[in-house]
């Protein structure tokens, strides 16, 4: 006879003895709770990060990661030093008869100017590493487009590199117009007209914030027709590049050059529909050349940002250079940027009252914008360190005009030019245009601010030519230094007078007669 099964015992228990344990635990973790509490260890609170309504955000994010910039480059400074102090090591233990003692004292004497000459030597590196990967994309690739800030067309085009792809020869030079969402639609017709004369040009929006790899993300059932993920000129481009690598019959490598900030790597982020090249708020963020194959035939090179020459004006230096803020002072460098700027308009846009002089303009934004140092006085530093951060980045709308005669640039003339134009479909191009300017939702002419824009932008290609600009670089700024003090010393008299004055007038006079309270006046 086979045995019976027996049933496996239950798990159950009676609602006494569930309570009795469920209560033992609680107690059991405040005790942990309170021995954390005397020895010291709390639970680590999660940053907040910087709030959405704060009216200088954008500001606060670009210098917390110009400071994440810094810490990278001196992390490989750091890096840099350790391998030389080890290569100098390992030569010593191969020749044993070179002594330490020959070697210490010179390092003493000259560690006092390596820690002086390191912040120097440090941004001139960086420099010449971009013009070597800039040459290296110019070389490499077959097809270069020149980004431009539709707002500054024309400030942002650099003749030294134009003149460089011209002179490698077989190399086709496309102008991409990115940013049109941010100018008139008048305005952008009329630049387009402009620009193809030279050159074939393509209308571009890029995505601002596009798909990440891996990621779905969820469709909605009632989107808005007109937004910022939107992409408009992806099409035109495409058609542009694929109609060129048919009529090429191979492979095209195709690279992507431009000013700090123009969004050379958020147009190669819209066409392959990811987040492959680091986007972000702060300038020069690309640092190397960086291969993305768009498909079989096409691939794209991404470059560090053209070094801006500093003998160009004081609005092409705030805008364009990518360590404009800590080189030029803010005060600087907004107030240049205002000058070239319609102030009537600047008025309307800031809702401020009108204005004599930039500080002013400064401190009445400062107090608009609610910016306050210790005692209630306004940050004007910090409003202009806004101004700056609001026409450097990609929100703000302004529009130039166009020159009224068009004239070829000198490093071109009519066989180049109808030799860059060969191979493209210039027709299918001009309806793709027409097509993305209809679509993209610009701003009216009334909301928008003028600004007046200087001529070509001339950058820095040799690696000579870093060396040679530092010094005149430093006396520009000692002379700047010395006007900009002068300026403050004759404020400073205005205000100490108009203070006197006020003060005279607040005074009590004193009266020759002192009341007598013996007597009895009627």
């Amino acid at each position: 006879m086979k045995r019976p099964k027996l049933k496996k015992a239950s798990k159950r228990m009676t609602c006494h003895k569930r309570y009795k344990i469920q209560k033992k635990v609680r107690e059991h973790h405040r005790k942990l709770r309170k021995e954390a509490k005397k020895r010291g260890h709390k639970k680590p609170r999660k940053d907040p990060g910087v709030p959405n309504s704060a009216p200088f955000k954008e500001a606060l994010l670009r210098e917390a990661e110009l400071r994440k910039q810094r810490l990278e480059e001196l992390k490989q400074q750091q890096k840099l030093d350790r391998q030389k102090e080890q290569e100098k090591k390992r030569k010593l233990e191969t020749n044993p008869v070179v002594k330490l003692s020959n070697v210490e004292p010179v390092e003493e004497e000259f560690g006092h100017c390596k820690t002086k000459n390191k912040a120097i030597s440090g941004k001139q590196s960086s420099k010449k590493l971009y013009c070597q990967e800039l040459k290296k994309v110019i070389e490499a690739s077959d097809v270069v487009l020149e980004v431009l800030d539709a707002r500054d067309p024309l400030g942002c085009r650099c003749p030294q590199i134009e003149e460089a792809i011209v002179q490698h020869g077989q190399k086709k030079l496309v102008l991409v117009l990115n940013k049109s969402d941010l100018v008139p639609k008048e305005n952008l017709e009329s630049w387009l007209n402009y620009l193809k004369k030279e050159l074939p040009t393509v209308v571009f929006k890029a995505s601002t914030n596009p798909r990440d790899k891996g990621r779905i993300t969820k469709v909605k059932k009632k989107a808005a027709p007109f937004k910022s993920k939107v992409c408009f000129g992806k099409e035109a481009l495409w058609k542009l590049l694929g109609g060129f690598q048919e009529t090429y019959g191979k492979t095209i490598q195709v690279g992507v050059i431009g000013f700090p900030n123009v969004g050379k790597s958020s147009i190669i982020n819209s066409l392959k529909q990811e987040r492959i090249c680091n986007v972000g708020v702060s300038m020069g963020l690309t640092r190397s050349m960086q291969v993305v194959p768009l498909d079989k035939h096409i691939t794209i090179i991404d470059s560090p940002c053209v070094i801006v020459s500093p003998l160009n004006s004081s609005t092409a230096l705030a805008l364009r250079s990518p360590a404009s803020i800590e080189v030029i002072k803010p005060m600087e460098a907004a107030s240049a940027i205002l000058s070239q700027a319609d102030t009537r308009q600047v008025v309307l846009k800031y809702t401020v009252p009108d204005f004599k002089n930039s500080l002013e303009f400064f401190t009445m934004l400062a107090q608009r914008r609610g910016l306050h140092q210790k005692g209630g006085t306004p940050n004007v530093e910090g409003a202009a360190k806004l101004l700056w951060s609001e026409w450097t980045g990609a929100s703000l709308g302004y529009y130039c005009h166009p020159p009224t005669f068009w004239t070829p640039p000198p490093h071109f003339n009519e066989t180049i030019m109808a030799d860059m134009k060969c191979g493209f479909n210039l027709e299918e191009l001009e309806k793709n245009n027409a097509h993305s300017i209809k679509a993209i939702r610009g701003p009216l002419l009334a909301n928008s601010i003028l600004f007046h824009s200087s001529s070509l932008t001339s950058g820095i290609m040799e690696e000579k030519d870093i060396h040679d600009v530092v010094p005149k670089q430093k006396e520009e700024e000692e002379n700047e230094d010395m006007d900009s003090d002068q300026e403050i010393v004759d404020n400073e008299i205005d205000v100490s007078e108009q203070s006197a004055r006020s003060f005279i007038l607040d005074k009590v006079i004193p009266e020759d007669d002192a009341y007598d309270f013996s007597t009895d006046y009627v």
